[in-house]
């Protein structure tokens, strides 16, 4: 689960950029997803690379495997 770092929940997150790169036109080798909460204000950025099934993010964001805190 993708949440806020700052209101430690996923309630108020909006994507408001998505990308889904293709290299071979089949296979999905990244998908880039831009956050924002729209309680906090907060910013982030998820990417997947499909080619090592890594994740990544940066900002105000964190993955999380847990329920939220806060619902």
């Amino acid at each position: 689960m993708i949440e806020c770092t700052n209101c430690e929940t996923p309630q108020f997150l909006q994507i408001t950029r998505s990308r889904v790169y293709f290299e071979d036109g089949e296979m999905i080798n990244e998908i880039t997803e831009t956050y924002e909460c729209t309680l906090c204000g907060g910013t982030g950025t998820y990417t997947f690379h499909g080619d090592d099934d890594e994740t990544s993010v940066t900002g105000d964001i964190e993955v999380t495997r847990e329920r939220p805190r806060f619902a």
